[in-house]
């Protein structure tokens, strides 16, 4: 396709995306992890942004700092598509050699904003990711102020529950709306160690493969564990934060094997990093360990049913330690978990936030009752939390005396 400054340039699209170069007020995308949708929506949205001179208001529910935008995906696609020379990329805005601007806002509170509002009305297209976090308070303060002729709105999410706004849009669409559901097998870039994550959950929860990968919705109940606790947001640790503290969880076939990085400050918790990986032999583990940073200075504590494995690591050069267990001891990491007035999960940190949604109380199958006792699934990321935060744990439960119990 040809740009402003006449030359061409050769950029694919999937098929799924054709419709969505014709005219409408609405175009939304929406379905599991693996898609491509948000990739191909940024791109198509670079490509308008050099053909003419555009205002791109880039939106989300919240955004306390830029790196909880889109402005990070959008300048490594203008990378990537070789297209550096012809955008001048900023720490707030993103423009091109035609004029086009890329904007980035939080939407929650503009409502009492009228400058903000009014700074509103020029934009052309306004493109919404993570719909599925969109209020509908938020949702009809921004629709009607993207009110310039031909204005456009996209939306790209991945279901959550039903009842979200921008979900129940989707699925009953004004007239002329371009809406379609997307997910990995329409991705023909789709990554090989995404699928292999994708067939591990396919194999060991078919529920929870439906909401991951296929853009089905889940609903959220009191069955799950840190239901109302969570939330995912950019961060930089401070220099008065307590940590950093590592937790390792093991896993082979069945089960990932996950190293966290998490701080606490403010009677917060926050999930700064992971690595996580499916059939990781024994002699890959100080690579994957290595992806954190300062794994190897600081005590690691690890799920103690592995001693061999711990021992191996130690020889690695890594100071890692079995973590104490005893009776109630998942109990009481949860209890934990929820004293925390908030756990915040680094985008990075996708896992986290999955098992975050997943975690479940397990419940009965006759009467529907929320049953005392963890599914065993779903939480090898919430597990390693608890094994990094044992010394915690255990001096606010009592139990600092307690000698390792191998459960």
């Amino acid at each position: 396709m040809n740009v402003a400054a006449g030359q061409r340039i050769d950029i694919a699209f999937p098929q799924w995306f054709t419709p969505y170069w014709q005219p409408a007020r609405y175009k939304i995308a929406h379905g599991g992890r693996g898609s491509g949708k948000s990739w191909q929506f940024a791109r198509a949205l670079i490509v308008l942004s050099l053909q003419k001179k555009i205002r791109i208001l880039c939106a989300r529910e919240l955004q306390n700092s830029i790196q909880e935008s889109v402005h990070h995906l959008i300048a490594d696609q203008i990378d990537v598509m070789g297209l550096a020379a012809m955008f001048s990329v900023r720490e707030k805005s993103i423009q091109s050699v035609t004029g086009a601007e890329f904007l980035f806002k939080g939407v929650r509170g503009m409502k009492n904003n009228a400058a903000q509002l009014k700074s509103l009305e020029g934009v052309d297209i306004c493109w919404i990711e993570e719909g599925q976090t969109i209020s509908r308070a938020s949702l009809e303060t921004l629709t009607p102020t993207i009110r310039k002729p031909g204005s456009e709105i996209w939306i790209t999410f991945n279901p959550d529950q039903e009842d979200d706004p921008v979900y129940r849009l989707a699925m009953n669409p004004p007239p002329g709306s371009i809406v379609r559901q997307v997910n990995w097998y329409d991705n023909p870039w789709f990554p090989p160690d995404l699928d292999q994550e994708r067939r591990w959950l396919q194999q060991t929860d078919p529920n929870a493969y439906a909401h991951v990968w296929e853009g089905r919705c889940r609903q959220y109940t009191d069955a799950q564990v840190l239901h109302g606790k969570w939330r995912i947001g950019s961060f930089t640790p401070e220099p008065d934060w307590h940590g950093p503290y590592f937790g390792a969880d093991w896993g082979f076939a069945r089960d990932p094997t996950v190293l966290v990085k998490v701080w606490i400050a403010d009677n917060q918790l926050y999930v700064e990093q992971e690595a996580w990986g499916i059939g990781v032999e024994i002699d890959r583990l100080p690579a994957l360990f290595d992806k954190l940073a300062g794994a190897r200075n600081h005590v690691i504590r690890a799920d103690n049913s592995r001693p061999e494995t711990i021992s191996y690591l130690k020889r690695q050069g890594f100071r890692i330690q079995g973590a104490a267990k005893w009776t109630g001891s998942i109990e009481d990491g949860i209890g934990f978990l929820r004293g925390f007035d908030v756990i915040t999960i680094h985008p990075r940190c996708r896992h986290a936030a999955e098992e975050a949604r997943l975690y479940s109380y397990k419940v009965d199958a006759l009467t529907g009752d929320i049953l005392p006792r963890i599914e065993d699934r779903h939480n090898h990321v919430w597990d390693a939390v608890r094994y990094a935060l044992e010394p915690l744990i255990r001096k606010r439960q009592g139990h600092e005396g307690v000698s390792l119990a191998w459960l």
